[in-house]
């Protein structure tokens, strides 16, 4: 048997955890006010209207190696290989505890792999893994598999306000004051590990067809899912994924609308929308 561990970055509840056979190693969430967890579809909604109201971002932490050492020794106990998929690394130091993790436990089929993803590019691999391992492909072969396809996987979208951008120090208050009057809105995309801005579009639409040139360029594979993401506002989720359906004859791909989780929703903020796929 293989255990596939991955972290709360996938935005994967634990309901859903437990229908894929996986384990979710969570990464924290603190408000001024207290934690706020990331297991149910309900916690990530509570999220927003939380990060609405706070003066200050919540902190994010990484798992401590502890976390993940429960998991190995369970293992190493049943017998079973170990494959885990974190957090780009770029993006969180969550790997590095996996690794210490599996000195502290010297069990040898332990295979960590940074997914260089997140959210529901995240949940791709992490999908991708659990199918693989149906197939029953040993846990070596799954990692060549899921290394060869996680630079395939894209995530981009439109951040509706520069608010949470400034309260988390990135730019100026007055750039943000300036760019929300003028409607600003940054597109991104998750690439070399990293989260980058590759358009200022003026208003969701011209952000919306930002993602589109993109999209054309980038065409998704059919053997895989296509994410239509949002953050807080579902209606607005749901009107970009039939948009986008209808405008780009997607009725036969496998399409799904997905909750952002507080991970990447601290820095992306409300009212976001994105889509993630694997590319042709």
């Amino acid at each position: 048997m293989i255990r596939i561990i991955t972290d709360s970055a996938s935005d994967i509840t634990l309901r859903q955890a437990k229908e894929l056979n996986i384990h979710i190693v969570p990464i924290s969430i603190q408000f001024q006010d207290g934690p706020c967890p990331q297991e149910t579809d309900a916690d990530l909604e509570q999220f927003y209207i939380r990060l609405a109201q706070a003066e200050e971002l919540p902190s994010t932490s990484q798992p401590s190696p502890e976390l993940y050492l429960e998991q190995f020794e369970a293992a190493k106990e049943a017998g079973d290989e170990v494959l885990v998929l974190t957090l780009s690394s770029g993006l969180s130091g969550t790997i590095n505890a996996a690794q210490i993790a599996r000195e502290m436990c010297g069990y040898d089929p332990v295979y960590i792999v940074d997914s260089r993803q997140a959210i529901a590019s995240q949940r791709i691999l992490v999908e991708y893994a659990v199918s693989l391992r149906s197939e029953g492909l040993p846990a070596p072969q799954i990692v060549d598999k899921l290394e060869a396809l996680r630079d395939r996987i894209t995530v981009n979208g439109v951040i509706d306000t520069l608010t949470y951008l400034r309260k988390g120090g990135r730019i100026p208050a007055g750039l943000a004051v300036v760019g929300n009057a003028m409607r600003i809105k940054p597109v991104i995309v998750l690439e070399d590990k990293i989260l980058k801005t590759i358009g200022k579009a003026l208003g969701r639409e011209a952000g919306k067809r930002m993602l589109y040139q993109r999209f054309e360029k980038h065409l998704p594979d059919p053997d895989f899912p296509l994410y239509f993401l949002y953050t807080s506002d579902k209606q607005l989720g749901q009107q970009f994924m039939e948009e986008t359906i209808e405008k780009f004859q997607l009725q036969n791909f496998q399409t799904s609308l997905i909750p952002v989780g507080g991970v990447i929703g601290t820095h992306v903020g409300t009212n976001a929308m994105g889509i993630a796929y694997v590319m042709k």
